[in-house]
């Protein structure tokens, strides 16, 4: 058997038109995004808010300096920002985006894009009604890795489809991020870890998809780790999570005439290895560069805002929603609810 994998249609990030981002909630992740937009884009980032106006300020001080607000009202009001990108904890999600685009701005909302499918929909139709550009910012939806595997199972490199296996797990808990074990905060490894093999399945797997949970719960009463089964007719995709402990976070989608390989972390820039039955590594992807990666969902946002577009194909609202009703029925398999929350 000889086949070749196909080269990512990803336009160069440098090409994107650049917007004016502000930065809602400026912690660890918001960080992350902040160094690739400057490193590999020409977005402008040019400020970000904060309850708490010296954080802010010492966020925008580590980038050279930009405004920073002492409150969200002030941010998602500032005339000098195009978009804004919402990096609060899972339980803001709902309340920030709204606030964004009741601002009347476009809005790139951190994953998981709410606590449920009741405030995804909230949301969504928010946008929908206002015309304004939303997205979750599942990022690897967006690396060009991620494109590689789309055209190999969508060209039919690999046969029928067969099964997905992916994990992540991470060393997180108890002695990690506070939020990840507290239930008011929307914690628990399934929507910060879990939601990572549950959408690379998702993007493969078609309509929606049968759901079978098992795991167990933290003493605060988040879920601790978990292993999903997902099935799409025939095919069966096994997604493992886990805050307590490091796996090794690889994927492997097998059809019966070949599989693709995800080495390294699968869901970061990295290599596809396209494997024939008999162990036969038949090509390889490898990206130019393994740095940094979310600034490739920045640019898509900055492409259809342009464009006039309200949502992005690569990451749109029905399968967002569809990834939110997943992640409710797995909660609720697992016996997980949220303060206040509302279904």
């Amino acid at each position: 058997m000889t086949a070749e994998l196909p080269a990512p249609r990803t336009p160069d990030p440098r090409d994107a038109p650049a917007l004016r981002w502000g930065i809602l909630a400026p912690g660890g992740i918001a960080r992350a995004f902040v160094t690739a937009l400057l490193a590999e884009t020409g977005q402008q980032v040019v400020a970000c808010g904060s309850r708490n106006i010296d954080r802010a300020r010492g966020f925008a001080s580590e980038f050279g300096g930009f405004t920073a607000y002492g409150s969200y009202d002030e941010l998602v009001a500032a005339p000098e920002v195009d978009v804004i990108y919402v990096a609060s904890p899972h339980s803001e999600h709902h309340e920030h985006a709204l606030l964004a685009l009741r601002a009347g701005k476009p809005v790139l909302v951190e994953k998981a894009f709410a606590r449920n499918t009741a405030e995804a929909t909230e949301v969504v139709e928010e946008a929908r009604a206002r015309g304004l550009f939303c997205m979750e910012a599942m990022w690897s939806r967006f690396l060009p890795r991620y494109d590689v595997v789309r055209q190999a199972v969508s060209g039919g490199l690999l046969g029928e489809l067969d099964t997905i296996v992916a994990d992540h797990g991470q060393l997180l808990y108890p002695d990690g991020p506070r939020r990840l074990a507290d239930p008011a905060l929307a914690g628990g490894a399934l929507l910060d870890l879990g939601v990572y093999p549950i959408s690379l399945s998702a993007m493969l797997l078609p309509g929606e998809l049968a759901v079978h949970a098992t795991g167990s719960l933290t003493p605060e009463g988040v879920d601790r780790a978990g292993t999903i089964t997902l099935t799409s007719g025939a095919t069966v995709a096994s997604c493992v999570t886990t805050m307590s402990g490091q796996t090794a976070n690889t994927a492997v989608i097998a059809g019966n005439s070949a599989r693709l390989e995800l080495p390294g972390w699968f869901y970061q820039p990295g290599e596809v290895r396209l494997v024939a039955p008999d162990d036969t590594v038949l090509d390889t992807y490898r990206p130019a560069s393994v740095a940094h990666g979310l600034h490739f969902e920045a640019v898509e946002t900055a492409r259809r805002i342009t464009a006039g577009d309200i949502e992005s194909p690569l990451m749109p609202w029905g399968e967002t929603l569809r990834i939110m009703r997943v992640m409710d029925e797995v909660r609720a398999q697992l016996g997980v609810r949220f303060p206040g929350e509302h279904r």
